[in-house]
């Protein structure tokens, strides 16, 4: 038998529903105290202050297919705080982030824009802005050229001061294979292998144009023991484990290659190379990291 239930009003009150008070304090935003902005004498300056983990859509180039594309980036913002002010007003960070990605593409040239827009409109004079989000990019298997969706995580970050200028800092990692010398060099036949992943991040020249995430992506797979693919049929597969068994790398030679590439590009200041290599024959990992300042 269908059971009368009351109506959904009713329902509510009997699940805890109150009705609102009338209440005393202004509800235009004119009449509202605003707290943030009144001035006094706060103790100290803060360096960064806003928001993170927010999730936006953002379109993107890319010098690999697909050229455009449409994807999900993490954001943290955040400007200085000099020391009369009590605080900012956080919901300009998100406001402004709307008005400006609905109608710009996410480029590092753009970034920098943004960031410059984030300190104006705070009256603060630094801002910065961290996005990370992953990138696709079209690969074709090596021997039977069957084409498949990779992908990267990359980051930027970007800051803004109004006497120091624009630092633009731009990380990817990528998943490449390894197959290890010392495996190689024992065994009768065969060799461990194991999935490595490259973290490369760069301080780049303001005044020299790049897509960044080709050259990282390029400095990893070059000198990785092999690609990994997204696609891989028999002939492809005897390509991609004949070409790793010629091209033995340890952890330390990775990075070690990967920061001779960076270390050759004139537009790179400064750089870190990280790898991890999830061992195939270990229940522990590898790893290694170099750093280098020109």
């Amino acid at each position: 038998m269908k059971r009368s239930l009351p109506p959904k009003a009713e329902r509510h009150r009997h699940f805890g529903t109150v009705d609102p008070i009338i209440g005393s304090k202004p509800t235009d935003k004119e009449k509202m105290p605003d707290l943030q902005n009144k001035p006094a004498d706060f103790y100290f300056p803060i360096q960064q202050v806003g928001i993170s983990d927010v999730k936006y859509p953002v379109m993107i180039e890319s010098l690999i297919a697909p050229t455009t594309q449409t994807t999900t980036a993490t954001f943290a913002l955040t400007t200085s705080l000099e020391q009369d002010f009590k605080g900012i007003n956080m919901s300009r960070l998100t406001e402004q982030l709307h008005l400006f990605f609905q109608t710009h593409l996410l480029t590092d040239e753009t970034l920098r824009e943004f960031t410059a827009i984030l300190a104006r409109e705070m009256n603060q004079k630094a801002a910065n802005v961290r996005v990370t989000f992953p990138w696709f990019f079209t690969k074709t298997s090596p021997a039977l050229q069957k084409e498949g969706m990779a992908h990267a995580e990359v980051t930027y970050d970007v800051s803004f001061d109004e006497t120091k200028g624009y630092t633009t800092v731009i990380s990817l990692t990528g998943a490449v294979t390894t197959l290890c010398p010392c495996s190689k060099e024992i065994s009768e036949y065969s060799a461990h292998n194991q999935r490595s992943f490259v973290t490369m991040t760069v301080t780049v020249d303001e005044g020299q144009a790049a897509d960044w995430k080709v050259v990282l992506l390029e400095a990893a797979e070059s000198n990785a023991s092999s690609i990994l693919y997204p696609v891989l049929k028999r002939p492809d597969e005897k390509a991609v484990t004949e070409r790793a068994y010629e091209n033995p790398r340890f952890v330390e030679d990775l990075v070690r290659l990967v920061s001779a590439d960076l270390y050759e590009n004139d537009a790179v200041q400064s750089f870190t190379v990280e790898c991890r290599n999830e061992e195939s024959i270990h229940q522990h990992d590898a790893i290694a990291k170099l750093s280098y300042t020109k």
